[in-house]
Parts: C-alpha cells; sequence; structure tokens
C-alpha cells in the first residue's frame, strides 16, 4: 500500500492513529497522534515514544501473532493526567516488504474514568455514612437487652440517642433520594414564572423558629417591586432552605438575606436576579471554598455531623442551580463570616 494512502486512511481518522510496522518503527502518524504523542516520530523506534510497559509488550505480541489487544496508555497533559484505551489491530500487506503493521487507535476515556471513580467513592461514602449510625444502634439494642435492661434512666437515655441516630440516616437517605430527583432532571429547564420576592419571604417564615431558637437576628433586603424568574418553585425554595438554614447553624448571630437586580450579569451575559446569604460567623477557610459542594465534604466533619448534617445539601444547591441556568459563588475568609450568592436570569 501506498505511503500517501496509509496517511490518508489515518487523517480520516478522528482519533489519535498510528501505524508500526514489522521493523517496529513508525510508517504512519496523523495529525492527533502528532498532538498526543509529539511531532517528528515518523520513522523511528517505537519504543523511543512509547515508553510504558503493557503498551510496547502489546505492540510485540500483535507483530508476533498478528493478533489483537486492548490496554491503557497514561498521559499527562498539564496539570492533568489523561487515561487513553488503545486498541491495537493487525493490518496484513502493508509496512516494508509488505509484512503487516499494527494499527494503534487511542481513545480518551478519561471522563469514564473519573465517572466510575466517582461512583465507587460515593457508594464508599454512603456506606460509611450509614454505617457509623448503624453501628451505633446496634450496640445501644445489644446493651438494652443485656446490662441496661433493668435501668430506667439508662434506657431512656440510650432510646433518645438512639432516635438520634436514625433520624440522621433518615436524613441522609431523604438526601439522597433528593440528590438523585435534581439530577435525574438536570437537563431540563424549569417553565414555571414565579415571584422569587415571595419566595424568599416564605423561607424566611420557615426558617424564624430555628433562628429565634439560635439566637439568630434574620434581615431582609428586597426590591419594591416583584422580581419574576423562571424557575422550579420546590426546588427553589429548597435552595434556599437550605442556605439560610446553614448560615443559621454554622454563621454568628446575625444572617442577612438580599436580593438585587442586576442589569447585565457577567457570568451569565444578560440582565440577572442575585440573591445573597450573608452570616458573621467564623468563616470558612480558603482551602475548602473549591470543595464545599462535592457530595459529602464538610469544612468541619465533626461540629456538621453534630447538627445533623449530611453533607449533601449544597451538592443538591449546585444541581439545582446549574438546572436553572443560574451561578453558585461562595466568598468568605477566616474570621469574616461567609456569603453565598445565587445569580438567576430574569425572564424577559
Amino acid at each position: 500500500m501506498k505511503q500517501e494512502v496509509i496517511a490518508g486512511f489515518l487523517e480520516a481518522m478522528p482519533q489519535p492513529a498510528v501505524l508500526v510496522d514489522q521493523t517496529e518503527r513508525f510508517i504512519g502518524v496523523n495529525a492527533p497522534a502528532l498532538g498526543l504523542l509529539g511531532g517528528q516520530i515518523m520513522g523511528r523506534h517505537f519504543a523511543t515514544i512509547l515508553r510504558q510497559p503493557n503498551v510496547a509488550a502489546a505492540i510485540e505480541g500483535c507483530l508476533e501473532d498478528r493478533g489483537s489487544r486492548n490496554v491503557r496508555h497514561f498521559s499527562n497533559e498539564g496539570s492533568q493526567d489523561t487515561t487513553y484505551e488503545v486498541t491495537l489491530r493487525y493490518v496484513p500487506g502493508v509496512g516494508a516488504v509488505e509484512g503487516g503493521a499494527v494499527l494503534l487507535c487511542f481513545s480518551d476515556v478519561s471522563e469514564r474514568e473519573q465517572a466510575s471513580q466517582m461512583r465507587r467513592d460515593f457508594v464508599a461514602n454512603v456506606s460509611h455514612e450509614l454505617r457509623t449510625p448503624l453501628t451505633a444502634l446496634m450496640g445501644f439494642i445489644e446493651t438494652l437487652r443485656g446490662a441496661a435492661r433493668d435501668d430506667a434512666a439508662a434506657r431512656d437515655r440510650f432510646l433518645s440517642i438512639m432516635e438520634g441516630e436514625a433520624s440522621r440516616m433518615n436524613r441522609l437517605v431523604g438526601d439522597l433520594l433528593s440528590l438523585n430527583r435534581v439530577e435525574s432532571k438536570e437537563r431540563i429547564r424549569p417553565k414555571e414564572q414565579i415571584d422569587l420576592t415571595a419566595h424568599l419571604v416564605s423561607t424566611l417564615k420557615t426558617m424564624q423558629p430555628l433562628a429565634d431558637a439560635g439566637g439568630v437576628v434574620l434581615n431582609f433586603i428586597v426590591p419594591p417591586e416583584p422580581v419574576m424568574v423562571i424557575a422550579d418553585a420546590d426546588q427553589l425554595l429548597q435552595v434556599f432552605l437550605n442556605l439560610v438554614e446553614n448560615a443559621i447553624k454554622y454563621g454568628g448571630d446575625r444572617v442577612e438575606l438580599t436580593l438585587d437586580l442586576l442589569e447585565r450579569d457577567p457570568a451569565l451575559r444578560g440582565p440577572a436576579a442575585r440573591v445573597s446569604v450573608v452570616d458573621n460567623g467564623p468563616g470558612i477557610a480558603p482551602i475548602h471554598l473549591p470543595r464545599l459542594t462535592e457530595r459529602f465534604y464538610r469544612a468541619d466533619s465533626h461540629r456538621s455531623r453534630e447538627l445533623g448534617g449530611t453533607g449533601l445539601g449544597l451538592a443538591i444547591v449546585k444541581h439545582i442551580v446549574n438546572r436553572h441556568r443560574g451561578r453558585l459563588r461562595v466568598e468568605s475568609d477566616l474570621g469574616q463570616g461567609a456569603c453565598f450568592t445565587i445569580s438567576l436570569p430574569l425572564t424577559h
């Protein structure tokens, strides 16, 4: 087969592809492969470029038995590791004295690998979060059947603790179901037009008893006219309930909820409503800010569990805001409180 025909076939392939013949040298390379492996590799021995042992062994095996192989090739592109699935197939009648060659095609499977890892981490986290209260429940049940069977004071105390652990599991299961519902709808745009101001008022009325119990003052600053947005009413209420509840629990003694209008939001590239929940609490260390919306990530694990947090609230908020084509921004410094800002596109 002529060299120009080989080059034409390889260039027609969208993924990186190379041909290695019986001399163990590259006889064909397309443009994506040059971008992956580097320029000036034509005619060079494959071992000088593809140095990973599993890839080299696969090439040698294909050249020997004229079979096929599938291996992984790992590359580092800047600060990001990339995983490629390499498919090797023998092509007869090409290369030196038409002795045949091996075609290698590189498919980027990094996102698939990351998704698989996320699923594994998610299952591990859920198992851990459920196992902790379950272990406590089983221990107290065993104690109540034995030494504490006839001890009324201990029995009441243990039952109170068991109720708390059961409630914790119930909240976790509820948040998992909520997260699943939110993710399943994330690509479906809301269609209902709602008054954002009325929703925020409802949020404050719901949270007022919790604020009173904690000695927290709630302030509300809004424009005089109704603010209309296209939204899922229940989901948007869930967002603001979560943010205000977090501010009351983890903030200081004052929480301010503000709503203002922007003629143009740079992130949304148009007019937007901006809702900010600001507290005067201890703040959040900068190292935690980029990961706050990850599932089960907690800036203060011990305090979060003490206050009944599941580690899923901000992940739910993020997905709901994404569904509404909005933006979530978190600003905080230690000792300076925290500000959670939601920007939502205004209706036209």
